[in-house]
């Protein structure tokens, strides 16, 4: 594989510290030529004081990587409302891109952005975090084929407890607070799964002892013809990350995992329960183990040098990622729902 000139705009973003981990750790892949410090930067952030991740890279303002000499892609990993600006500088510039989560609050400039890298057939990746786990992978497959029948229920969550005051005055500056931040991640998976729902509603709370404004403890409900999908998201939640956990289930079988990952060094396993067999699955209930997991963000960004490289095709469009940050701000109470496009 040809390796790609890279570079990081952005150590702001809760996930900038491991995405230069995971591009430190396949130098084969990627040459990283550069960091963007957006320290400066008035936007709401929570992560970005640790330079540690970044010891011995090459620090340079947004104009000097830009002119880098065969520079092709860039990760944008700013704090939230500067993600999409930024890399509409990027597409302007030609370069392909991993942009972190989620879309920015104005679903109009983030559709002008993904257009846009469509039009000039710029790999583009949407920072998801759940893209190439194993088990939500495992569980998309299992649905194509079949497995679970007619699909009427999805439960999925999305909490935590950590951050302390700080992580909740950090979700005071989005109107759709914590549902805004995490519940883009459970989106992108369930899309595949289910399409265009009919009807979205939110319901954006604030945690008991929160002020108002605070939203913390957000629930959405997702409408279909004969299925609906919770979303649920706390920042306040006792032991809340290691029990976030995904409920699918069908006339056929139903799938449960808890938690959605972990890199404790424990394996990762999901439990199946099938009406019926199949090639691969007797009837009954299974635990299927995974293995363990070593890093989140690895394969996905291999995917995009592959992209990058002509060696695969984007595995997700520009009416993927337009669908789920549609049904975000839907989600996060921004937009009103539109049952059709």
């Amino acid at each position: 594989m040809q390796r790609v000139k890279i570079g990081q705009i952005g150590i702001c973003h809760e996930h900038a510290s491991g995405k230069i981990l995971s591009l430190r750790r396949m130098p084969d892949v990627f040459e990283i030529v550069g960091v963007v410090d957006d320290r400066a930067s008035g936007a709401a952030k929570f992560a970005g004081a640790d330079p540690k991740p970044y010891a011995g890279l090459r620090f340079l303002e947004e104009e000097e990587l830009f002119r880098v000499p065969g520079l092709r892609a860039v990760t944008v990993e700013t704090p939230n409302a500067d993600l999409v600006p930024t890399a509409l500088r990027c597409m302007e510039r030609n370069l392909a891109m991993h942009m972190d989560k989620p879309g920015g609050e104005d679903l109009r400039l983030f559709g002008r952005l993904r257009r846009g890298c469509e039009e000039r057939q710029l790999p583009f990746q949407m920072g998801y975090m759940f893209r190439n786990n194993p088990a939500i992978r495992f569980s998309q497959r299992v649905i194509r084929q079949g497995w679970l029948g007619d699909l009427f229920e999805i439960q999925a969550s999305m909490s935590h407890n950590y951050g302390g005051e700080a992580y909740q005055e950090y979700l005071g500056r989005f109107r759709g607070g914590i549902m805004f931040n995490l519940g883009c991640h459970l989106i992108d998976f369930i899309v595949p799964m289910l399409g265009r729902p009919e009807r979205i509603v939110p319901f954006l709370k604030s945690a008991p002892g929160s002020p108002e404004a605070i939203r913390n403890h957000c629930l959405a409900i997702m409408e279909y013809a004969h299925a609906t999908v919770t979303l649920r998201a706390c920042s306040l939640e006792v032991e809340g990350l290691p029990n976030r956990r995904l409920k699918i289930c069908g006339t056929k079988g139903t799938i449960e995992l808890c938690p959605l990952e972990r890199f404790d060094g424990k394996p990762l396993r999901m439990r199946l329960s099938l009406l019926e067999g199949n090639a691969e699955y007797a009837a009954g209930t299974h635990t299927v183990d995974f293995g363990i997991q070593r890093d989140r963000y690895g394969d996905q960004l291999l995917e995009l040098a592959r992209t990058i490289n002509g060696e695969m095709e984007n595995p997700y469009g520009y009416e993927h990622d337009y669908l789920v940050q549609e049904i975000l701000l839907a989600c996060a109470g921004y937009e009103a729902w539109r049952p059709s496009a």
